[in-house]
C-alpha cells in the first residue's frame, strides 16, 4: 500500500541547509523533511573547520570577498560572493540565537575564537571546537523536532521528481513533488507540494577514497538534471588534501585547522615539501596542496604523506582538536608525540544545479541549496570553511523567496502513484554491489586529481556499459536504497566526465595533462550542462 502526503514545502535532505530553511519557513508553512538515513547523518555532522565570517576588526568584507575570488580560480561570480559575503555575520547570529556553541578565546571571554585556513589572508573561521558542524546539525535537528509545523521523515530517499513535462507533457513545466522510497517498509510513496527544495549535499561517494558520509551520493544533482535542471562545473571536484590514512578508518577528515595552527606536511624522511609548490606552503589552497601530496606519493611510490602538530602544546591541541586526537589515538596514532598519515580524498563537490540568489533552479517551483547548487560563489575551488556559510545564506534567502509566493490551502494535484507492477524483486544484489564498486574505483583511477583525455575517454567507455546494465537493472527490478544511489551516482559521473572533457584547459580543482595551462581569466566560463535534451 502506498503512501501520498502533502505539503507546502517539501524539503529533500535534512543537513544544515535543510534544516536552516525548514526552520525559516516553519511559521508560515506545513514543512517536510526527508532523511535517507538518520535525520542528523550527513556530511554537515562531519564538518570539523568551522563557518567563514568576518569578526575580526582587523578583517574585512572586502577581504573575505577577494580571497574567496583568488581561491576561486576566476570562475567566481562575483554578486554571489559578495551576497553571500555580506549575509555571514547576519547568518552566524541567528546560528547562536538557535542556541548553537562557538568556541571563545577564553572561558571568561566574550570574544569567539578564530581560526585561519588555506586561502584566507585573516583568521575568519568560526568553529565549535574541532566538531562545528556537530555542534550546528544538532542544534538546529533538536529545534526542529519539537516545532509542529516541521514534519520530519527519516529514511526515505528521493527516487524522482515529479514535474508537469514528465507527467503531463506539459510544455510549461513546473515541480509538484517527488516521489521516495520509505527504506524501512521498502514501500514506494508520493509527497506533492508546490515548491520542493533540493539539498542532499554532494557526491563524493562517486570516487573511492573519499571525506563523505556514504549518504552522499549525489541524489539531488541527478535527480535535478534528470528532471531537465542545467547543471554546471562538475569537473570541478575538490579533494581534500588531508584525510585519516589507516585501513580502519573509514573517511575521516583531518581539518584544515591543524595547518591553521601550524602544522607541517611532511614525507616519510621527516622532510617539509609544500614551499616547494606555493609561497604560502601548507596555506595554499586546497587544490594546490591536494595535487602537491599526490605529486610527492607518486614521485616517491609512497602510500601517504605526514601531518604533524606535535610542536603545539599537548593541552593546547586537547582543547582545540579533541576529536581528532580521540580518533588518531583510537588507531594508535598519538597526535601529541607523532605525525598523523594523510592521503588526499574526494572532499567537495563544487558544481551542481545552477541556481539563482535565491536558489531557485530553472524549474518552476523547484529549489536546490547548499552542495547540491552551483551558485557561483566558489567558482573552481571552493575556500575552506565558505560551505557551511553558503549552506545558511543561501538557505534563508531562498526560505524569503519562497515567502513571498506561497499559497496556503493549494489542493494536492492529481499524481498517479508509484507503479511496480511490471517490475519483480531481485534474487540477489551482487550486481549493484560490483558495479558500485567498479563506478568508484574507475572515477579514482581516471578522473581524480591529475587527469589526461586518454584517461576520461576509458572512463567514459566503461561508463557507458555500466549505465546500459544499471537502465536495464533499473527497468526490470523492484527499487531499493542502493539501486536508487547507484543509478544517481551514475549521473553524477556521466557529469563530472563530460564536464572535465569539455573544458580545455588547467583551472583550479580541474588538472589535465593535455591542457596544462590556463586560459586568460577573461576567457575563462563556466561549463553548462542542460537537462533539457
Amino acid at each position: 500500500m502506498t503512501s501520498s502526503y502533502h505539503f507546502d514545502v517539501l524539503i529533500i535532505g535534512s543537513g544544515a541547509a535543510g534544516l536552516t530553511h525548514a526552520l525559516h519557513l516553519a511559521e508560515h508553512a506545513q514543512v517536510a523533511v526527508l532523511s535517507k538515513d538518520k535525520l542528523e547523518e550527513g556530511a554537515s555532522l562531519y564538518a570539523q573547520g568551522g563557518i567563514s565570517v568576518v569578526l575580526d576588526q582587523a578583517d574585512s568584507l572586502h577581504s573575505h570577498i577577494d580571497d574567496t575570488i583568488r581561491a576561486g580560480a576566476g570562475l567566481c561570480n562575483e554578486e554571489a560572493v559578495r551576497f553571500t559575503v555580506e549575509q555571514a555575520r547576519e547568518s552566524i547570529e541567528w546560528l547562536i540565537d538557535q542556541g548553537v556553541s562557538f568556541t571563545k578565546d577564553g572561558v571568561t571571554s566574550e570574544t569567539y575564537h578564530l581560526t585561519q585556513e588555506g586561502g584566507h589572508s585573516h583568521r575568519r573561521i568560526i568553529h565549535s571546537a574541532d566538531a562545528t558542524g556537530r555542534e550546528v546539525e544538532t542544534t538546529l535537528l533538536a529545534k526542529a523536532k519539537v516545532h509542529p509545523n516541521i514534519h520530519l521523515f527519516p529514511h526515505h530517499i528521493g527516487i524522482d521528481l515529479i514535474t508537469r513535462r514528465k507527467q503531463f507533457g506539459d510544455e510549461d513545466d513546473r515541480c509538484l513533488g517527488s516521489y521516495a522510497l520509505d527504506i524501512k517498509s521498502d514501500t514506494p510513496c508520493t509527497f506533492t507540494a508546490p515548491v520542493t527544495v533540493l539539498a542532499t549535499g554532494g557526491a563524493g561517494k562517486v570516487y573511492l577514497y573519499t571525506s563523505n558520509p556514504d549518504v552522499s551520493t549525489g541524489d539531488g544533482i541527478a535527480m535535478g538534471w534528470r528532471a531537465g535542471c542545467d547543471v554546471a562545473n562538475m569537473e570541478f571536484i575538490q579533494f581534500h588534501p588531508t584525510c585519516l590514512y589507516h585501513p580502519k578508518a573509514k573517511s575521516f577528515l583531518i581539518s584544515e585547522a591543524l595547518r591553521g595552527e601550524g602544522a607541517k606536511l611532511l614525507l616519510a624522511d621527516g622532510s617539509q615539501f609544500m614551499e616547494d609548490f606555493h609561497p604560502q606552503a601548507e596555506l595554499a589552497p586546497r587544490d594546490v596542496v591536494a595535487r602537491a601530496i599526490d605529486h610527492e606519493m607518486k614521485r616517491l611510490g609512497d602510500d601517504c604523506v605526514y601531518l604533524d602538530i606535535s610542536h603545539q602544546s599537548k593541552e593546547f591541541i586537547e582543547e582545540h582538536f579533541p576529536t581528532i586526537h580521540k580518533r588518531c589515538l583510537s588507531f594508535g596514532i598519538d597526535m601529541t608525540e607523532e605525525p598523523i598519515p594523510v592521503v588526499p580524498a574526494a572532499h567537495y563537490t563544487c558544481g551542481g544545479l545552477i541556481t539563482d540568489l535565491h536558489g531557485q533552479t530553472d524549474i518552476k517551483g523547484l529549489y536546490a541549496i547548499g552542495e547540491t547548487a552551483h551558485t557561483g560563489l566558489h567558482g573552481a575551488n571552493r575556500m575552506a570553511s565558505n560551505s557551511l556559510l553558503e549552506c545558511l545564506v543561501f538557505a534563508r534567502s531562498a526560505a524569503h523567496h519562497i515567502k513571498q509566493q506561497l499559497e496556503h490551502g493549494s489542493k494536492p494535484p492529481t499524481i498517479p502513484t508509484w507503479d511496480a507492477s511490471r517490475v519483480r524483486p531481485a534474487k540477489e544484489a551482487i550486481s549493484i554491489s560490483h558495479n558500485w564498486d567498479e563506478l568508484r574505483r574507475f572515477m579514482w583511477d581516471y578522473v581524480g586529481i591529475v587527469r589526461s583525455n586518454e584517461r576520461l575517454y576509458k572512463a567514459q567507455q566503461r561508463l557507458n556499459l555500466l549505465q546500459q546494465e544499471i537502465g536495464d537493472y533499473y527497468s526490470q527490478h523492484r527499487i531499493s536504497s542502493d539501486l536508487l544511489e547507484l543509478r544517481n551516482l551514475a549521473n553524477v559521473a556521466e557529469l563530472i566526465i563530460s564536464s572535465a572533457l569539455q573544458r580545455k584547459e588547467s583551472r583550479g580543482l580541474h588538472y589535465t595533462l593535455d591542457y596544462p595551462e590556463t586560459a586568460p581569466d577573461h576567457e575563462a566560463k563556466d561549463t553548462i550542462i542542460s537537462g533539457k535534451s
